[in-house]
C-alpha cells in the first residue's frame, strides 16, 4: 500500500520552483519587470501560494538569493588562502553578472531604497558570508599564511570593498585576471601588517 503524499515535500518542491522562477525571471527581465504573477506562472503555482510564504517580490528574491549564495559562494579551504579567495571572489563576481539583470545586484540596489530590506539582506546573506570569510581567514592565520594581527573587519573590506565600489558606480565588474591582481595586492598588504 502506497504512503499518502507528504504535504511538506510537495510544499518544498513548490518553494524551490518559486525561488528558481524568481531568479530566472530576474535574470531575463531585471528586477523592475519582475512580478509575483510572472513568478507564479513560471513556477506553476498560484499567486496565493506565493503570498502565503512571502509578502513581496523582493522577499521572494531575497530568499532565492540567500539560498543561491548559501550553495555557491562558499569559502573553500585548500590550504592556499590566496587561491581560495580567488575562487570565492570569482563566484561572487559571477553572482553579480550581468549587472543589469543580476538578482543579487537587484537586491543590493533595492536595499539602498528600503532600510528594512537592507537589514534583512545583512542578516540573511551578508552576516553569514562575513562569518564564513572570518572563519577562512582564521584558518589562514593559524596556518601562518596571514599575520595574526590582521583585523578581520579590515580584511573583509579590502577584499570585497573594491567589488562593491565597482558595482555601485557601474565601473564594470572585474574579470578573473583583474580579480587575481586585486587579490594579490590585498594579500601583499595583509602580509605587511605589523
Amino acid at each position: 500500500m502506497a504512503a499518502p503524499p507528504d504535504p511538506q515535500r510537495r510544499s518544498e518542491r513548490a518553494r524551490l520552483a518559486i525561488l528558481d522562477a524568481a531568479l530566472s525571471l530576474c535574470r531575463e527581465t531585471g528586477f523592475a519587470a519582475l512580478t509575483i504573477e510572472g513568478i507564479a506562472e513560471r513556477a506553476g503555482v498560484s499567486k496565493k501560494t506565493i503570498y502565503r510564504w512571502w509578502p513581496s517580490k523582493g522577499a521572494v528574491l531575497l530568499d532565492a538569493v540567500s539560498d543561491l549564495a548559501g550553495r555557491t559562494a562558499l569559502f573553500p579551504d585548500t590550504g592556499d588562502f590566496e587561491r581560495d579567495m580567488n575562487t570565492q571572489l570569482n563566484v561572487v563576481v559571477g553572482l553579480y553578472s550581468p549587472q543589469d539583470t543580476s538578482p543579487v545586484a537587484a537586491l543590493v540596489a533595492e536595499g539602498q531604497l528600503d532600510a528594512a530590506l537592507a537589514a534583512t539582506i545583512r542578516a540573511q546573506v551578508i552576516a553569514p558570508s562575513i562569518a564564513g570569510f572570518e572563519q577562512r581567514l582564521a584558518s589562514a592565520q593559524e596556518a601562518g599564511e596571514i599575520p595574526r594581527e590582521v583585523d578581520p573587519s579590515v580584511a573583509v573590506d579590502l577584499f570585497y570593498g573594491p567589488l562593491y565600489h565597482r558595482l555601485a558606480l557601474r565601473l564594470g565588474l572585474p574579470d578573473a585576471d583583474e580579480t587575481r591582481v586585486r587579490i594579490a595586492h590585498v594579500m601583499a598588504a595583509l602580509r605587511a601588517t605589523v
